[in-house]
């Protein structure tokens, strides 16, 4: 029997078929004038699901190329920053500016909660030397969200203090206002939210971010950000650009723009809302206890199943490629996706394959259950 695959991993996520199709055109040369265009229309795009005035600039890496250049472009060692570690990318952050000689003073976060502003407000009181504050937007490994508007708005008042974002899961599935929450570097990455393979980041810079680079004393070269703006202005990446996957995010941008960001938005949160209540619904617990990501939704394995076996058997019976836990939650959680190119069917078939799946490992339950919550409240979808 053929085994139809189905994507619902956290990243890489399913790129529609126009997006692939345009990625299938002969390449061009990226210092051509048949690129300039694409770029050009690529660079407004993202402004506009950012919902910034500055520059967005594109990076040929992954999303933690990305968190490299923000760190490396506006800091220097020895300064002292704030890292809000809640989770395996909070750590991620840790280890990245301590590898460029930054004075880390960690907030530690339980793994599944959101982060309590008020003890952010603390450290920056008792810190008045501190020069920046990282965080995730949605801390993919858990599940769980954390309240970048209030931190924002927090960290706004604190003229010398840059606030980073890592929004590579969050962007997309959260309307994430970039300019009005005061958020002065914020990175995102083409395999999540924007439905295309990995290999792009982005990194928006505002005009606070900008004044600290010019004094920034991290060596940088490939990912050096001043040059990136320098060349974006003329429609140019620095290096070698990423051609077909910037006219596939060109694609992608336009078919995200044809349904509306705030219909984007409606659409990632009625998928999450969900799946959250299907999977309740079989008799499982949500991971999180802070706020959920509408990005991704961390399940608890249920009492004597390995998590990771729900993984496998997903994947290798059913065709289904969710994701494990990671780190300290291996074996623990599960994680499904319904992110980017996703639709309310990604979530029935996902939750019917889990509904199989824990059937066959010997946990009781009424098959179709979870799927009938979740068709309930996709035909109220209107109400929401």
């Amino acid at each position: 029997m053929i085994l139809k695959k189905y994507l619902l991993a956290p990243g890489p996520t399913p790129v529609p078929p126009e997006v692939l199709l345009s990625m299938a055109m002969p390449v061009i040369h990226h210092r051509s004038a048949d690129f300039l265009p694409v770029l050009d229309s690529a660079k407004k795009g993202l402004q506009w699901i950012y919902q910034t005035k500055n520059d967005v600039l594109i990076l040929c890496s992954t999303g933690t190329g990305g968190m490299v250049a923000s760190v490396n472009n506006f800091f220097s060692p020895g300064q002292k920053v704030i890292v809000i570690n809640g989770g395996k990318f909070g750590e991620r952050w840790v280890k990245i500016a301590q590898a460029y000689g930054l004075n880390v003073i960690e907030i530690p976060v339980e793994w599944g909660y959101s982060i309590d502003i008020n003890t952010v407000e603390e450290e920056l009181k008792k810190h008045p030397d501190i020069k920046g504050v990282f965080i995730q937007a949605s801390e993919t490994s858990t599940g769980a969200y954390h309240d970048i508007k209030t931190l924002g708005q927090l960290i706004k008042n604190y003229d010398d203090t840059l606030f980073i974002v890592d929004a590579i899961s969050a962007l997309v599935a959260h309307d994430i206002k970039t300019d009005d929450w005061a958020i002065d570097v914020m990175v995102s990455g083409s395999q999540k939210g924007f439905m295309l393979p990995p290999g792009l980041a982005f990194v928006s810079v505002s005009e606070k971010a900008w004044k600290r680079n010019e004094k920034s004393k991290t060596p940088r070269f490939y990912f050096n950000l001043k040059k990136e703006r320098e060349n974006l202005s003329k429609n140019q990446t620095n290096f070698t650009s990423a051609v077909s996957l910037i006219i596939g995010l060109n694609e992608a941008l336009k078919l995200l723009q044809k349904e509306g960001l705030d219909q984007v938005f409606r659409r990632h949160s009625l998928l999450a809302h969900a799946t959250r209540e299907a999977v309740k619904e079989i008799g499982l617990k949500i991971f999180p206890k802070g706020t959920p990501s509408n990005a991704v939704t961390a399940i608890e394995a249920p009492q004597g199943i390995d998590g990771q076996v729900i993984y496998k058997t997903l994947r290798e019976k059913y065709g289904v490629t969710a994701a494990g836990g990671q780190d300290k939650l291996k074996g623990k959680i599960f994680r499904f996706a319904h992110l980017g190119y996703a639709d309310k069917f990604d979530v029935i078939v996902g939750i019917s394959a889990l509904e199989m799946t824990l059937k066959d490992l010997g946990y009781s339950i009424v098959l179709g259950k979870g799927v009938g919550k979740a068709e309930e409240i996709f035909s109220k979808e209107d109400t929401l």
